[in-house]
């Protein structure tokens, strides 16, 4: 029995210009609609049953349809799925480098506001900011044409 995985409700810090940033641009790929985006900084956010906000702050989470729990690596991997950049995630297919990846994603989200905002502009913001209003434009011009 598979569990439905869509659509995927992502929980995010929009505190965090990482964050953000990231899930910016998931919002501006996710043309399917297979993406949820709960901002747990909020105000009026309201914990689902079970989990805390602090939880929600302390790695990457994700409520898939089914109501499984998703955090980290695997969160990540569902989600770039689901607006076509399963590749993105592709390394984590390999098992070593998954490890890597499960090991190093906690450090990296408990140093996630030390990021400097050149490295965020440079690798996450104007790239993929970039990349996503062209399939934006695509998606518009292939409508346009029928």
């Amino acid at each position: 029995m598979t569990t439905a995985l869509y659509p995927l409700t992502l929980y995010y810090d929009s505190a965090c210009p990482l964050c953000d940033t990231e899930m910016h641009n998931l919002m501006l790929r996710n043309q399917a609609g297979q993406l949820r985006f709960e901002d747990v900084q909020a105000s009026g956010f309201a914990c689902p049953e079970g989990v805390t906000r602090d939880t929600l702050l302390t790695l990457m989470h994700a409520r898939t349809a089914g109501g499984q729990w998703l955090s980290g690596v695997a969160a990540f991997e569902v989600a770039y799925a689901a607006v076509g950049l399963a590749w993105v995630m592709a390394p984590a297919r390999i098992p070593l480098l998954r490890a890597g990846m499960n090991a190093l994603y906690p450090v990296v989200a408990r140093n996630r506001y030390r990021v400097p905002g050149w490295v965020i502009r440079t690798f996450f913001g104007k790239a993929l900011r970039r990349a996503a209003e062209r399939a934006a434009a695509q998606q518009c011009t292939d409508q346009c044409m029928r």
